[in-house]
């Protein structure tokens, strides 16, 4: 079976309200099955401006796991609270 991934670019707005959501989000992760493979570090983008300079990819054990997590109760109010404090695109993969 395939890999779910999120992959998101992230520009933070408010990086205070975005440390709340840091320590929201990892249970609602691990609910999924779901572990960080990147999660800020150093990046460099080619081609295009990227929407924002923070990169996270989460693994997911399928992509329904992936999919699920991003719209369920338990991620609603961290989601909620990331929106409010940053601009991202957020992308979900299916993947090897």
């Amino acid at each position: 079976m395939a890999y779910g991934y999120v992959v998101a670019q992230i520009s933070v707005t408010n990086p205070e309200q975005y440390k709340k959501y840091i320590t929201l989000v990892q249970p609602t992760i691990e609910i999924f099955g779901g572990e960080f493979l990147a999660r800020g570090g150093k990046s460099i983008s080619y081609e295009s401006k990227p929407v924002g300079d923070r990169n996270v990819i989460i693994r997911f054990p399928s992509y329904d796991d992936a999919y699920n997590w991003y719209h369920s109760d338990e991620y609603k109010s961290a989601k909620q609270l990331r929106q409010s404090a940053s601009i991202s695109i957020q992308n979900i993969i299916e993947g090897v």
